[in-house]
């Protein structure tokens, strides 16, 4: 791996709102991360504190203090994903600093870099290049749906969640590796900028494509991904959560991309959703949750919790399996465990 990064947090690595820095620390990722940048957490290893597994990936206050101290990276990464995809004002400095020092700037967020002329004169004065990966494609490369993934046999999990920001690419990530540990071929189709950040294959930026070619979009990423691995299963990662009223999705999997297993990401601390709590906008019950992902012609397999604020997870856990009846699972400590149960499901269906 020849393209190192530091990771731009801008004081948000404590929130779910640094998810790409949090995905590229933890892996996998195209780049060699050196560092994370956040004034918030300056002097911790980024590892320890987003699980505690020391990765001895530094966090410092500026980029600055990272040039100035010999590490010379190729690439700095915005690494937060913010409500309507604004640059945070505090991230400037420091990409004004890596606009300078000559380093590629990449940015998964709907503010492109590139339309900033101070940001583009000086990146390109100094020899590096601005990748905004959430820049519309021409229309004429975008795919319509066709229909033809109706006769595609592979069976496709969808990886959905009851709100933004729960894990559910972690998740995604975690399931597919623990089923290629116990032999199956499994493959991931990344629906946002961190699954790209990440290396995944296969997949498109779904809120950065034109509602009528995302169905489209799917279908070709699954596609590819189908006749480049032939897998024995796809998963797919959702995005925001089948009732968010700030950005509803996820039916697209299910009717689009012809998931029929679904892995639900929960996260019981939450009443609200992400974001929305001065509004009243209140997470559904998880009842429903299951019942409307049936009437899309899925079935929820399992539940999978996001532990933040529970000060028990394995009680949550518990409870929630004896009320729904479904496997509950955390999927940081029970990966493999999620995988058996997918697994068995996947006989099921090969049986029936």
């Amino acid at each position: 791996m020849t393209e190192t990064a530091i990771l731009l947090a801008g004081g948000l690595f404590r929130t779910p709102f640094a998810k790409t820095t949090h995905g590229l620390v933890r892996g996998p990722s195209r780049y060699r991360v050196l560092g994370v940048v956040d004034p918030e957490c300056a002097g911790e290893d980024a590892g320890e504190l987003l699980d505690g597994r020391r990765r001895d990936v530094p966090i410092r206050a500026s980029l600055r203090e990272f040039l100035d101290s010999g590490v010379r990276p190729t690439h700095c990464v915005v690494g937060v994903a913010t409500e309507g995809g604004a640059i945070p004002p505090g991230l400037r400095a420091d990409l004004l600093a890596a606009a300078r020092a000559g380093l590629s700037l990449v940015n998964g967020l709907h503010q492109l870099l590139a339309d900033d002329a101070e940001l583009a004169r000086l990146t390109a004065a100094a020899g590096g290049a601005i990748l905004d990966l959430r820049r519309p494609r021409p229309v004429a490369e975008l795919a319509f749906w066709t229909g033809e993934i109706l006769a595609l046999a592979t069976p496709r999990i969808a990886v959905l969640g009851t709100d933004c920001a729960v894990g559910k690419r972690t998740t995604c990530t975690l399931l597919r590796d623990a089923l290629r540990e116990s032999g199956a071929r499994a493959e991931m189709v990344y629906t946002g900028q961190t699954g790209w950040m990440q290396g995944i294959e296969h997949g498109f930026l779904f809120d950065a494509t034109p509602n009528d070619f995302v169905s489209g979009e799917l279908e070709r990423a699954i596609l590819a991904c189908a006749r480049a691995s032939e897998p024995d299963v796809i998963l797919i990662e959702g995005q925001s959560a089948l009732r968010n009223p700030s950005g509803p999705a996820g039916a697209e999997l299910l009717l689009s991309g012809g998931a029929r297993g679904v892995v639900l990401q929960h996260a019981p601390a939450r009443e609200f959703y992400e974001g929305f709590e001065a509004q009243g906008c209140r997470i559904g019950s998880l009842s429903e949750e299951l019942e409307l992902v049936r009437l899309y012609g899925g079935e929820v397999w399992a539940l999978t919790l996001y532990e933040a604020g529970l000060d028990d997870p394995e009680a949550q856990r518990a409870r929630l399996e004896r009320e729904l009846d479904v496997p509950v699972l955390l999927p940081l400590r029970d990966a493999e465990r999620l995988a058996h149960v997918v697994l068995d499901r996947l006989a099921e269906g090969a049986r029936g």
